[in-house]
């Protein structure tokens, strides 16, 4: 078994991940996310590849917000620097981002860092033994976000969960409709962005999500 080297460390718990979607300029969006975090998720994941650093510092300011409100982790994609000066719960990053390893290596780190693994079960070796936090594998189904990304198997699942000792997500196209699979290979966590967010009633989409988990009785923690 590989553990991480932040496994005294606070983590984040199994559930519902979920992923904001590139464009926060709908007049309701707000509103959305305050209604998704109120329905209880595990993260939220702030998400933008194309706006300036001002305007993202700004979106993300306005999220811890709302997020402290219920006490969920925020976490930023791709972008240590924003997630320091936020002061946000944890950043996440991927092959062709920052390199994570000073930061994990720091004594003084208080961030929660994910990795994304793609399909290879090696990167999330070689980040957990550097002390990540999550590692995240997929895409597991075709997903409209990333429609050429490396698709991942089910039996990568099986193998992480057998040899990782930390939470494991899952995200790709997932759906309330084809999670099940997913959670019974091993993954604790499920990220989502348009299974939510493309829903007309966003609260709706958050519960079926977390009826999953109590049905499979995923545990909280790993």
């Amino acid at each position: 078994m590989i553990n991480g080297k932040s496994s005294c460390r606070a983590r984040l718990s199994s559930g519902l991940y979920v992923i904001t979607p590139d464009s926060l300029n709908e007049s309701d969006m707000y509103d959305r996310i305050a209604c998704v975090l109120r329905c209880g998720i595990t993260a939220l994941q702030y998400r933008s590849k194309t706006l300036p650093y001002a305007e993202r510092a700004v979106t993300a300011k306005t999220l811890q917000k709302l997020c402290r409100q219920t006490g969920t982790p925020l976490i930023i994609n791709d972008d240590i620097e924003l997630a320091l000066a936020i002061g946000a719960e944890g950043v996440h990053l991927g092959r062709h981002d920052q390199d994570y390893r000073p930061l994990v290596a720091s004594q003084s780190r208080k961030m929660i860092v994910g990795i994304s693994c793609y399909d290879s079960l090696e990167l999330a070796r070689e980040g957990v033994a550097a002390g990540v936090d999550y590692v995240a594998f997929g895409s597991f189904f075709p997903s409209s976000t990333k429609p050429n990304t490396a698709r991942a198997q089910r039996d990568l699942l099986i193998a992480a969960k057998q040899e990782l000792r930390v939470p494991i997500v899952a995200i790709g196209g997932i759906t309330p409709q084809n999670a099940p699979s997913l959670l019974d290979a091993g993954a604790n966590i499920l990220a989502a962005i348009s299974s939510v967010f493309g829903q007309a009633d966003v609260a709706a989409a958050v519960i079926e999500f977390n009826q999953l988990f109590v049905r499979k009785n995923i545990s909280k923690y790993v």
